[in-house]
């Protein structure tokens, strides 16, 4: 059953379009990932849908009552509302029940004999009931605490920008929606925290439409793939794997038929090369044909990199850290860490938010000093550096230009020059854009074109730092075919599973209290163990607890007085249920057609044959109990 149509969005900016005539249709119960390059419209599409912006054309068809919850990916909240009052910022009537409820329920705990009190206390105890508060209100610190958020009373102002995140993911999840709208909910948020997010969407009442790099996520929450590809939605029913498999049929559908225009091409300027005569009708249109051929768009599928890029000679030392030991606040980051990076390494930098991972790429940048230890770094290490921070771009240069400040071609390692245009075109900047400002370009766009500008610089040691924030998952397939031609040295930090798996084959773990400790193999693999040890511990941990809460059994020397005289009295016991089951099954031949008496007798009999099961039972027991004794 359809929720919401959307007929024939159209929406610019300048001379550039972004959709062009959308029309689809969102169900009930509808997961729907919605993907492609940055710049080409999705928050603009998402803010379109909430109300947030507006349409040049098109319509939106709904039911009256429809609900929507919006999460941008830049939350604007109230900072001088507590995390509780901005769960509930909106919905004053919950907001303003809850708050009386809680002091009423202060003044009757100091005053329980004050009729005033009490009757204050009754009555928003009853507004609550009324409301169904009680459940929202556990429900709302339920999401806090699994997003990592147990300060319900805290002032937004004194959070980080990380927990403001999660506390809008939490108010994006509590409110009930008909269509649930996510932009980037998976950024800055850590493993455990992505996989309760995967667990709750997939129960979520409502539909999904969400934006995210995170290609495991994807794959695991969606039931639907929408594609922006240059104007145009492509939809696909199916997670992210069955997309991949069906965007790659379309591709080649569309290179067949561009390959076939560019045959009907070639042929009819042979026609008009040789000279032939357009004086009739029929010869001007087919002049007319081979124009609209040569305006015709083809098929341009996404950059990749068949060739490595030659980055500058590496020698045999690269970095080395010895005895490195940092601390921040008074809080220690790093503590006698002890690393030797090698020619080849693919390292990985992983660890809660804030325990130190882009201080270390930092000290091994150079960019700040250790407290104590030494960092040695090799004479022909060249690095590139792409940071969290964004870099300041001059808006009036050109996308071109911007690239050519640092070099006008790079050479592959067999020697061929590839050219600034060519690298541009690979990192999906179209010859049609390359002439664009960059004050043009959205936030994704210009954080792909300055990774851009950093693998120009010819590194050969690549340090690169939550790029997979700011990067959409076309330009991270990109960024992954480089890398794995790339000849030197990389090191990322990052909390995207999929990018790890691809790009890494060993990690550093940020442990917390300075330790960091080793793992050789794929981030999957890490998390795997980490699981596995955690079971590990929960297992032993409750094997103890049982031992020390069962006490040691003495072996008994003799039956207490209760199980002799029940010992002694026992066999009697069954012999007498026995001869009582006789007696029903006599009574029960005697009563003939009465089948109301035989009903009665059956249910009696019934009962007695359970009594004498538990008797026999309770005898075994003892029995063994005795046995035990008289082998002592």
């Amino acid at each position: 059953m359809s929720i919401l149509q959307i007929e024939e969005l159209t929406k610019t900016y300048g001379d550039k379009t972004l959709f062009d005539h959308l029309s689809f249709t969102i169900g009930e119960k509808e997961r729907i990932g919605l993907i492609g390059v940055n710049g080409t419209g999705k928050s603009t599409l998402l803010k379109i849908i909430a109300g947030v912006e507006s349409a040049d054309k098109g319509e939106q068809i709904h039911a009256n009552d429809f609900q929507i919850e919006y999460l941008p990916q830049q939350p604007a909240l109230q900072d001088d509302l507590t995390v509780m009052e901005q769960i509930y910022y909106g919905d004053s009537k919950v907001m303003s029940t809850m708050r009386a409820y809680e002091r009423s329920l202060l003044l009757f705990e100091k005053a329980p004999e004050s009729p005033e009190y009490q009757q204050q206390f009754m009555k928003w105890q009853q507004k609550m009931d009324e409301l169904d508060a009680w459940e929202a209100n556990t429900i709302a610190k339920t999401v806090l605490s699994k997003l990592g958020i147990s300060d319900y009373e805290a002032k937004v102002h004194q959070l980080s920008g990380g927990q403001k995140k999660r506390v809008a993911i939490a108010k994006a999840l509590i409110q009930p929606a008909d269509l649930l709208l996510l932009d980037e909910p998976t950024n800055h948020l850590d493993h455990e925290t992505i996989e309760w997010l995967e667990t709750f969407l997939s129960t979520y009442k409502g539909s999904i439409i969400l934006i995210t790099h995170d290609r495991y996520f994807l794959n695991r929450v969606t039931n639907h793939m929408y594609e922006l590809d240059q104007g145009r939605l492509f939809k696909y029913v199916g997670n992210y794997q069955t997309f991949l498999e069906k965007k790659a049929e379309r591709e080649q559908q569309e290179a067949q038929r561009d390959q076939k225009r560019a045959n009907i091409l070639r042929r009819e300027l042979a026609w008009l090369k040789r000279g032939a005569k357009a004086r009739t009708t029929k010869q001007k249109a087919r002049i007319q044909r081979v124009e609209a051929l040569q305006e015709e768009e083809g098929f341009s599928g996404r950059g990749e990199f068949d060739f490595a890029i030659g980055s500058k000679r590496l020698g045999n030392q690269v970095i080395e850290l010895e005895g490195v030991s940092k601390t921040y606040d008074e809080r220690i980051l790093i503590d006698s860490l002890d690393y030797l990076l090698v020619k080849g390494e693919r390292l990985g930098i992983v660890g809660p938010n804030g325990s130190g991972k882009t201080t270390l790429l930092n000290m091994l940048a150079g960019r700040i000093a250790p407290d104590s230890g030494t960092i040695t770094t090799g004479e022909t290490v060249k690095i590139g550096y792409y940071t969290q921070e964004d870099e300041e771009i001059d808006g009036a240069l050109r996308v071109i230009d911007y690239i050519k400040e640092i070099a006008e071609v790079v050479y592959t390692i067999d020697g061929t020059t590839i050219t600034a245009e060519q690298m541009l075109e690979r990192f999906l900047f179209p010859r049609s854009m390359q002439y664009t400002y960059i004050r043009r370009l959205s936030g994704g766009e210009r954080r792909r074109l300055y990774l851009l500008r950093v693998l120009m610089t010819e590194p050969n040691v690549l340090f690169l730092d939550e790029p997979t924030n700011d990067l959409d998952t076309e330009t991270l397939s990109v960024l992954e075919d480089y890398l794995e031609q790339f000849p030197g040295v990389v090191i990322t930090v990052s909390h995207d599973r999929y990018f790890l798996d691809r790009v890494v084959d060993h990690l550093l773990v940020f442990e917390g209290n300075g330790f960091v400790s080793r793992f050789q193999g794929h981030y999957t693999d890490y998390l795997a163990d980490k699981q596995r040890k955690l079971e590990q511990a929960k297992a032993s941990e409750k094997e103890e607890n049982s031992k020390q809460a069962m006490p040691r059994k003495e072996p008994r020397k003799k039956l207490s007085y209760k199980d002799q005289q029940e010992w002694n009295q026992i066999e009697d016991k069954i012999a007498a249920i026995e001869e009582k089951i006789e007696k029903i099954e006599l009574a029960i031949t005697e009563a003939g057609s009465d089948y109301g008496v035989i009903s009665d007798k059956m249910k009696e009999k019934e009962l007695v044959e359970k009594e004498l099961e538990e008797t026999i039972e309770r005898w075994t027991e003892l029995s063994l109990l005795v046995e035990e004794i008289e082998s002592k």
